[in-house]
């Protein structure tokens, strides 16, 4: 990570006029297991954060997310490596969101027009409330592209549909389909709740301010409403599909009986026409 502190930049929470600190939100995994992680220098427990070093910040998001502000590239580093054995679906390729934390004594709490995020000072509180928007930010990526590669699949099934009256696809790429559907439902309603806000809140009224402003930002409401409308037009579909699937099961057994009752009636005739016969 580049820029955590300049080599003459003091500690931030003391008055200073201008420090500017990296932070960053990494999406590792699908999820993280922070149990019994709690350490002496812990500042919160949900989400679990703790200082590393003499000016980092570190907090963990069950849904896969790590934030990281003010570490040195040997701090960052070794704290992803402890979290490795605790990753649930970890990414080859980590996702992450960055922004600039411009910390000036004395300023109010604000988003730049540049997209840095002024700070009054780099409390614990202040970084759980921006860690918490990035945290988010970052794990709705994910889930938008995961949702909109389902759609995606489904879109052209919508089109045979609409041209033929009925599935081309066989009922195995239907169920495929189905099962993506429903994993996706699963995956993101079980993640993260974008309308919760961060606990420190109910400690710290006063930034409260700052948590709308950041939620303003990184759009967090219309884009948790957006991904809700996609993941319900998915489950929709799915229930179509499985509709489609027992009717035509449905008319297959129909087909079925059908065939066997002919059958029986043909057997009848035929024992009746042999019998008459002798």
């Amino acid at each position: 990570m580049k820029g955590s502190y300049p080599e003459d930049m003091t500690d931030p929470s003391s008055p200073a006029p201008r420090a500017r600190v990296t932070a960053r939100a990494l999406l590792l995994g699908d999820r993280l297991d922070t149990t019994d992680l709690e350490r002496a220098d812990t500042i919160s427990l949900t989400p679990l954060a703790f200082h590393v070093g003499e000016r980092g910040r570190v907090a963990l998001y069950r849904f896969g997310v790590a934030v990281l502000a003010g570490l040195s590239p040997l701090e960052e580093e070794d704290v992803l490596e402890r979290l490795k054995s605790r990753l649930v679906g970890a990414r080859m390729r980590s996702d992450d969101e960055a922004v600039v934390l411009e910390i000036a004594t004395g300023a109010a709490d604000r988003v730049t027009p540049g997209g840095a995020i002024g700070l009054e000072d780099f409390s614990d509180e202040r970084f759980l409330v921006v860690a918490d928007a990035l945290a988010k930010s970052v794990a709705l990526g994910r889930d938008e592209r995961e949702v909109n590669a389902v759609i995606d699949l489904i879109e052209p099934l919508a089109g045979e549909l609409a041209e033929h009256g009925r599935p081309t696809r066989s009922r195995r790429a239907m169920l495929k389909l189905i099962g993506q559907a429903l994993r996706v439902q699963h995956r993101v309603s079980a993640r993260i709740a974008v309308d919760d806000k961060p606990d420190v809140l109910w400690d710290r009224s006063d930034l409260e301010r700052l948590y709308a402003r950041l939620e303003d930002e990184y759009e967090l409401k219309e884009r948790g409403q957006t991904l809700q409308r996609k993941v319900d037009v998915i489950v929709e579909t799915a229930r179509a599909l499985t509709d489609i699937i027992d009717a035509d099961r449905a008319s297959k057994m129909e087909a079925a009986i059908i065939l066997l009752i002919f059958a029986e009636l043909a057997i009848g005739i035929f024992q009746l026409v042999v019998f008459r016969g002798h």
